[in-house]
């Protein structure tokens, strides 16, 4: 059994952009405890289930804005992304979790407080 992870991080990981709340996919994939690449090609193999508003990619345009605003990049061949990321609206994040084959998508908690939706993520204590 997991911890859900505060929505405070969660909160920290949305961006505006195109006037729509999304999160990117690096950072979706590490809140459902999977590479990057595994919650792309699930998303690619169920492309019908993400229409425009529930997931977009990138243009290089909005991709260099968002890289220079990340001053801690890594050195080095191979550290950086050969591809435009794709931001997903929270349509698209509650959609993540049905395509998904993670034990913490599985587990993706979804919680209807009296006035506002939140999404909590579960995640494994630390041992």
């Amino acid at each position: 059994m997991g911890t859900v992870v505060p929505m405070e991080i969660i909160e920290g990981k949305i961006l505006l952009i195109r006037g729509k709340k999304v999160i990117l996919d690096k950072d979706l994939a590490e809140l459902y405890g999977v590479e990057t690449r595994v919650l792309i090609q699930a998303v690619k193999r169920n492309l019908s289930r993400f229409p425009l508003d529930f997931m977009f990619q990138l243009n290089i345009q909005e991709d260099i804005t968002l890289r220079s605003q990340i001053v801690t990049l890594k050195k080095g061949r191979g550290q950086h992304r050969k591809y435009l990321p794709y931001a997903f609206t929270e349509q698209g994040v509650a959609m993540l979790s049905s395509v998904l084959n993670s034990e913490r998508a599985i587990e993706v908690n979804i919680q209807k407080p009296p006035k506002k939706r939140q999404i909590g993520f579960r995640r494994e204590k630390d041992e």
